[in-house]
């Protein structure tokens, strides 16, 4: 909102020498936000000069200039000869000729754009100074020649005289941020009544319903069909109206101000209007009009043509105004050019009306046209101002332009009256910590307007004012009592924190698996959770593939990833892919997330009611709505493991670093997994491995295959690992705990078994593990052989076993034993002999 600063010292007589700041800070501190304070861009010597002399020049570039002798009274030049005292100026317009008053920038000053005016000799003549345009003043305007002034602005004009006070050009706006919450300060009413407030100053109201005047009869006919969403609908009519009269001067200055164009007065009147108390009116050429106005929902393939001159299809719903001839108007966002005020409009129908806010909201976003109307009937309008508007509009129309107001008035529907509101005496000091008596409390409601049926009640049953549809709510008025007291009077006190419970075993067990992968090298990130059909091509998954039921959004952010993802695989390779192209090599990312799994007969939610808590019923409802959604630990790798340098050459990473990771977070968890050959996409067929919990499938790892890696724009050999984390978490032994450390030495055991070739690694450790027994820490494979000492199609495993008790040293006996066992386990188990 544009406040012009002279327009609000006319609503609210403030102290001499009140700043434009100072006011800003004020609405500020009341919760109307400064965005900035514009000022006209003009500073200086600008003046009244009348045309003495313009004489034509055509020079040899072939332009015509004038060389003109300008009075501007006591800045003139002393005579000189046959030259009377004035002023020297060159100018290339041609619209204006001698005895012309106009607008002389003298040098010094400055025009809109930092454009600095001085003495320049120029077509043959020095120039002592410029006659200006509207154009080069800032006013608008297309700059097609000077401004001369003429009536208004000419009446008791001499040369001479001030012309940024004449043209208003000396004003500033204050441009405030205005909260959809406070609709009423879309306003100079709205915004002169806080300034009044803020200030400590008397304040009377223009929209007040005192200011309607006396009528007889109706005016121009009006059928409302529903009263939800038209509860008050006004017109009244002028007569012998001149569309060509002009905009008062004043009137224009204060449109422009605001942010609006003057077109004509008409417009601009009903403009002025809508920003000087807030109600946006509507003017129709009476002879244009087919019958009586109606307003009524819109039928689904009706349509409008609106001011735009676009023809707008409307989806059924919307509010119309209309006569006999159809649809002349979408109520409260544009009118319709059928009864548009024209040149030779001479009656002039005006509407002034309340509609519903959610009605006008869903239209204009619906339809992509925003207005100021719109703007501020989506937020709320005082339904007790429509008669008032209709009114002002009527009285400056007939005082400007010449017209006569009909006696009638056309009044259909009543405002509603808001509800009291009970607040209890405390709650405003419970709340914000400040302390205040209740007077206080009552003083500051009535200043915002607010009605209080019995101040030495408890609670107050607290009335809001029409123009404040907001506060609906005690805690809404506790707002309204400590902003005007001032948020700045509450202390900076932190509140005592409630003792907590500390993490559950189930964060403590999450936080565990992040804390194991980053201390494995892995990066975490945060991914969103959108997807599309195309990731799921790339990565070569068949169209059977339970990943690709997906739930899909109601408004996605990008229609190319309508979706919830199923994996976080596709988030994690398009980070990967970042990283890579902007010259990382070596990445290594992991992330823990919820994944989104559509049930077998997914039911819609239900739409509740906001006005109260839901039932368990509702409640089942709404949970039976919704996806399944099981956490997910999934992790990306490429390039090297480690790195290259004076110690030797770096390694780059393997299928074997994604199971790895897979067995670091089991292992952290407390929870025994299986590893066997597997095959799903985007997994090399014969680099794939399954991880299982008692034989059930919970993820998979391994190398990408590389069809996927080209398509999916990532380098070569890139390792991927998935699993289903809510599932190993569900297996993670009850109070498990992080591993506990013996201060008793380590004993070491090597041992090499000999297996066929067909026997997964994997297999061989975890019949080692079994039979090893309680005592065994570690079992880590540490060299793998093939040759002619084993035999052809097979293979020898070196494993390194490390044994160690809690309370003593183990014996070389003891040590022997386990591992004694742990051979036996694998020998019974895959048939492995001992080399």
């Amino acid at each position: 909102m544009r406040v012009p600063f002279s327009w609000l010292r006319e609503l609210v007589e403030l102290p001499e020498g009140t700043t434009p700041e100072q006011v800003a800070e004020v609405l500020t501190s009341l919760g109307l936000k400064l965005e900035v304070i514009h000022g006209s861009g003009v500073s200086g010597n600008l003046v009244v000069g009348r045309v003495l002399s313009a004489e034509p020049e055509t020079h040899k570039n072939g332009k015509t200039v004038n060389w003109c002798r300008v009075d501007v009274g006591s800045h003139n030049d002393p005579a000189d000869g046959d030259v009377p005292a004035s002023r020297g100026i060159v100018c290339g317009a041609h619209n204006f000729g001698p005895g012309d008053l106009v607008v002389a920038a003298l040098p010094g000053t400055t025009l809109p754009g930092d454009f600095h005016i001085a003495a320049r000799k120029t077509y043959g003549h020095v120039s002592d100074g410029m006659i200006c345009s509207t154009t080069e003043l800032g006013l608008g305007g297309d700059g097609g020649g000077i401004l001369v002034l003429t009536g208004e602005l000419a009446e008791g004009a001499e040369p001479g005289d001030d012309a940024l006070r004449l043209l208003g050009l000396d004003d500033v706006t204050i441009e405030l941020e205005v909260a959809t919450d406070r609709g009423y300060a879309l306003s100079m009413r709205g915004v002169a009544r806080d300034v009044a407030i803020g200030f400590d100053l008397a304040y009377e109201d223009p929209g007040a319903p005192s200011r309607v005047t006396g009528t007889s009869g109706d005016d121009y006919p009006v059928t409302v069909s529903d009263p939800d969403a038209c509860p008050v609908f006004v017109t009244r009519t002028v007569t012998g109206f001149d569309a060509s009269a002009p905009t008062p001067a004043w009137l224009a200055r204060r449109v422009e101000a605001a942010g609006m164009r003057s077109i004509s007065l008409a417009v601009d009147v009903t403009n002025y209007v809508m920003l000087e108390l807030g109600q946006p009116i509507h003017g129709y050429d009476r002879a244009q009009l087919q019958g009586p106005i109606v307003v009524r929902r819109a039928e689904p393939g009706e349509k409008v043509t609106t001011l735009d001159s676009t023809v707008r299809e409307l989806t059924g719903g919307e509010l119309l105004i209309t006569d006999d001839s159809g649809p002349i108007g979408l109520a409260g966002v544009m009118g319709g050019e059928t009864t548009e005020l024209s040149g030779s409009t001479t009656e002039v129908v005006i509407e002034s009306a309340c509609f519903d806010a959610a009605t006008i909201g869903r239209t204009a976003r619906a339809q992509r046209l925003p207005s100021e109307a719109s703007k501020r009937f989506e937020r709320g309008v005082d339904p007790r101002l429509a008669p008032v508007a209709a009114d002002r509009v009527a009285q400056l129309l007939a005082e400007h332009g010449g017209g006569t107001i009909d006696e009638g008035r056309t009044v259909v529907g009543s405002a509603p009256e808001p509800s009291a509101i009970a607040m209890p005496v405390g709650l405003t000091n419970r709340i914000s910590g400040l302390e205040l008596d209740a007077a206080r409390v009552v003083e500051t409601l009535e200043l915002n307007g607010c009605s209080v049926d019995d101040p030495a009640a408890d609670p107050l049953q607290v009335t809001p004012p029409t123009w404040r549809p907001d506060l609906v709510g005690p805690y809404d008025l506790v707002e309204e009592v400590v902003r005007v007291v001032g948020y700045d009077r509450i202390d900076s006190v932190l509140p005592d924190a409630p003792a907590g419970r500390g993490l559950t075993a189930g964060q403590r067990l999450r936080r565990r698996v992040g804390t194991t992968l980053a201390g494995a090298g892995l990066v975490e990130v945060k991914s969103y959770p959108f997807v599309g059909t195309p990731v799921f091509d790339a990565m070569g998954v068949v169209p059977d593939d339970d990943r690709r039921r997906m739930v899909r959004l109601a408004n996605p952010l990008s229609d190319a990833e309508p979706f919830l993802t199923t994996t976080l695989l596709p988030g994690l390779l398009t980070a990967l892919r970042r990283n890579v192209g902007r010259g990382i090599d070596d990445v290594a990312l992991f992330e823990t997330a919820a994944v989104f799994l559509p049930g077998a007969s997914p039911q819609g939610a239900p739409l509740l009611a906001p006005a109260q808590q839901p039932t368990e019923a509702e409640w089942q409802q709404l949970n039976g709505a919704l996806p399944a959604q099981p956490l997910h630990a999934a992790g990306v790798l490429t390039g090297r493991r480690t790195g290259s340098g004076w110690w030797g050459t770096g390694e780059s990473v393997t299928w074997a670093d994604a199971v790895e990771s897979v067995r670091r977070i089991a292992d952290a968890l407390g929870v025994v997994v299986e590893v066997s050959a597997g095959e799903l996409a985007p997994w090399h067929p014969g680099r794939c491995a399954v991880v299982s919990i008692a034989g059930e499938a919970i993820g998979h790892a391994g190398e990408l295959h590389p069809q996927a890696c080209r398509a999916l724009e990532v380098p070569p050999r890139t390792v991927a690992f998935e699993v289903d984390l809510s599932a190993l978490l569900a297996a993670a032994p009850e109070g498990a705990r992080g591993p506990r450390f013996s201060t008793f030495p380590v004993a070491k055991e090597d041992v090499a078994l000999v297996v066929e070739e067909a026997v997964p690694a994997s297999e061989v450790r975890d019949a080692l593990v079994a039979g090893a027994g309680e005592l065994c820490e570690s079992v880590r494979l540490f060299d793998v052989y093939r040759g002619e000492q084993v035999g052809k199609g097979n293979k020898s495993l070196a494993f390194a076993l490390r044994f160690r008790a809690p309370d003593k040293t183990l014996t070389d006996k003891e040590t022997a034993a386990a591992r004694d066992a742990a051979v036996a386990s694998a020998v019974g188990a895959v048939g492995a002999e001992q080399r």
